[in-house]
């Protein structure tokens, strides 16, 4: 079965073709030479361009132009068609006095007017298209004052990035019930998934499989609606990239726990819930001064120090229980260090 990209491919092959066998005649007269080589060999070098070409100026113009309009939020497309409408019309009003003017200017302006006021329109409506939505709930009848930039009935998405799926913590803090809104999980952050798990590395495949067991756990047991979306950032290639432009379209958070998204999402004004720093923000705190009970797992870098871990995955390291090693010592907390691993405890 032929596909569409083929069919315009063949389409365009013949229309560049026969236009160039004309081109060979014309230029065959300019030279005084016999025409048949002529056409020959321009009709022969329109079907290669067609066939090259044609694709590029037909079926993928119109697919990009289609996953944009997919993964376009609903209010900045309405403010392009809105744009676009109000700038037809006010090209067509100054049409007719530009028109007046001396040729060629008569005949070009109103045409370029058109295209000019159209794009200052769109460009100038989706900027403000936050100001757009909130001037239309104002004036409808019945309608209480937005008091935010963001409209009531927009909807309150999360998304997910790949290795905060593949961490699998998210799945529990959507049961506990603090998350609120649909968590969104792009196409492409479910194809890199997909590749992760396909990986020939049995590690990434691994990660990769109980990154999908998790997803698929969350789709059927979370509380809180997951969704998977076709919406894409075409303008950029990598999925980093992509989860940002897509969060300041949405005007959304990311949920993540990669430290390198965290740091280009921040520099571009989108808010991140990294699930590290929340799990260091609920660690317990202790004072110094305070008791605990840990078991000694192993021995620290200095003399007779050992090494262990609270329930909540806090180092302790404790002066004088590198004697003690696979015993449960009651200590006394000295000093809490923070660092960017985690929180550290000092104990004796």
């Amino acid at each position: 079965m032929f596909s569409v990209e083929f069919f315009f491919r063949l389409i365009g092959a013949v229309i560049i073709g026969i236009g160039g066998g004309f081109l060979g005649d014309y230029a065959a007269d300019l030279v005084n030479n016999d025409p048949s080589a002529f056409i020959v060999i321009f009709s022969m070098l329109g079907v290669l361009t067609g066939l090259i070409i044609t694709p590029y100026i037909t079926v993928r113009p119109v697919r990009a132009v289609r996953r944009n309009l997919i993964g376009m939020p609903s209010g900045r497309l309405v403010a392009i068609i809105i744009g676009l409408f109000i700038g037809l019309i006010a090209g067509a009003l100054l049409a007719l006095p530009v028109s007046l003017l001396p040729d060629p200017f008569g005949e070009v302006l109103p045409m370029v007017l058109a295209f000019v006021l159209a794009y200052l329109s769109i460009v100038v409506l989706t900027a403000r298209q936050h100001d757009l939505q909130t001037l239309v709930k104002g004036i409808r009848p019945g309608a209480t004052p937005v008091k935010s930039d963001k409209t009531v009935d927009e909807p309150n998405y999360i998304l997910l990035d790949t290795s905060v799926i593949i961490d699998g913590r998210v799945a529990d803090i959507a049961k506990t019930g603090f998350l609120r809104g649909t968590m969104l999980i792009p196409n492409f952050v479910l194809i890199e998934l997909q590749h992760i798990a396909d990986s020939s590395d049995s590690i990434r495949r691994q990660r990769g499989r109980r990154g999908l067991e998790i997803l698929s756990i969350m789709q059927s047991d979370s509380p809180i609606p997951v969704q998977i979306t076709d919406m894409d950032a075409t303008e950029v290639r990598e999925v980093d990239s992509k989860l940002v432009s897509l969060a300041r379209h949405l005007h959304c958070p990311i949920m993540t726990n990669d430290y390198n998204l965290n740091r280009v999402a921040e520099l571009q004004g989108v808010l991140v819930l990294n699930v590290n720093d929340l799990a260091n923000a609920i660690k317990v705190t202790y004072l110094p001064g305070e008791q605990l009970r840990v078991k000694m797992i192993q021995k620290g870098t200095e003399h007779d120090q050992g090494v262990g871990y609270l329930e909540d995955g806090t180092m302790v390291v404790v002066e004088g229980g590198g004697r003690q090693i696979g015993k449960k010592l009651d200590a006394t907390v000295t000093k809490v260090l923070q660092t960017s691993a985690g929180r550290m405890v000092f104990a004796k």
